[in-house]
């Protein structure tokens, strides 16, 4: 053969060597279609109660996952598993991340469970536990209402804001990343399911009624009112941007609630927002481990009905076509997907 016939030979081989080693391993499983929730405690279903045993403080394990999560009420699949985890960081969703309560990332079981059925959507809702840091400036806001000598918190934490959900962008654009690697590496092209990155549903209300403080929400109204309209809004507008960055679609529930916030109503049963919660069950599950912020690790999450209505506008927006839209609440009182405001928009 000559050099030339030879170099040829050489160039292809290398090249068919590189389509396979691309290639998935594994064609995607047939079945019925499946929808995975990934994240947080906003899509574990804390706040839904009835947690699955084994995630409900049994060996540190605080999970929380409920079977009245909202990747449960979708109606968008024939089969829906919950692998998101409440506390869980982009690091946790993150292939080779770290192990929240034990548990292995969650693109990891993902990639596992895309073997064995078919995966026709994952709803991923995650970042508020990074750098925002959700709960732990809850807690600044409920001390600058209870210490007059503490500023508000959108005096404190506000200036911070901006860099903080900066700082989160990257982290969870990473754990997108993985997402798909996991799946790719299951058999899944990107086109072959939908993924979905989600915000969240502000929890709060400078509208309040009654007297808050007595009835679970410790809070100042201007501290509220910055969360609603600024915090929040922020948030989402930075994980919509992280959503076009990856090619994922992006559904804004950051008005999800709107009017059905903590001591939004006269009756709590009328909200779709937990008040301050404390729960009795959390020191059977857990002992002594439940002292603490596990205790009252509800609190701020939507309630069964709020996940139910979340999980009405969730499926809409996986039946319908669209790279974005919002949750909000239509005339007959339930969550429907609305047209999604401008990327810029803050608030």
């Amino acid at each position: 053969m000559s050099l030339p016939r030879r170099a040829a030979a050489v160039s292809a081989l290398a090249a068919a060597a590189c389509v396979l080693l691309a290639a998935p391993a594994t064609a995607a499983p047939a079945g019925p279609s499946t929808v995975v929730a990934l994240g947080d405690s906003a899509a574990s279903g804390e706040g839904a109660g009835d947690y699955e045993p084994g995630t409900r403080g049994e060996a540190g394990n605080w999970c929380h996952r409920s079977p009245h999560a909202y990747v449960h009420q979708l109606g968008a699949a024939e089969k829906s598993v919950n692998l998101a985890c409440s506390g869980a960081r982009s690091a946790d969703v993150a292939l080779g991340g770290g192990r929240r309560y034990g548990e292995a990332s969650q693109a990891e079981r993902l990639g596992a469970l895309a073997r064995e059925v078919r995966v026709t959507a994952v709803v991923l809702q995650v970042g508020g536990n990074d750098d925002p840091a959700l709960v732990p400036t809850g807690i600044t806001c409920i001390r600058a209402f209870l210490d007059p000598a503490v500023p508000d918190c959108r005096e404190t934490v506000g200036p911070q804001w901006s860099s903080r959900v900066a700082a989160m962008a990257p982290r969870v654009e990473a754990a997108v990343a993985d997402v798909r690697a996991a799946m790719r590496r299951a058999g899944y092209t990107d086109s072959g399911y939908t993924l979905v990155l989600a915000s969240y549903a502000a929890p709060v209300t400078e509208r309040m009624v009654g007297a808050p403080a007595l009835q679970g929400c410790p809070y100042s109204r201007v501290d509220a009112a910055w969360a609603r309209t600024e915090a929040f809004p922020r948030l989402s507008v930075a994980l919509r941007q992280v959503a076009g960055r990856s090619g994922a679609r992006f559904l804004d529930l950051s008005r999800a609630t709107e009017g059905r916030e903590a001591c939004s109503r006269v009756v709590a049963a009328d909200e779709w927002q937990r008040r301050l919660t404390v729960d009795p069950a959390a020191w059977v599950y857990g002992g002594l481990d439940a002292f603490g912020v596990h205790l009252a690790q509800e609190s701020f999450h939507p309630s069964a009905a709020g996940h139910a209505e979340l999980g009405r506008c969730v499926g809409e927006f996986l039946r319908m076509s669209g790279d974005a839209a919002t949750c909000r609440a239509g005339v007959d009182g339930h969550l429907h997907v609305a047209p999604s405001p401008p990327a810029t928009a803050a608030a």
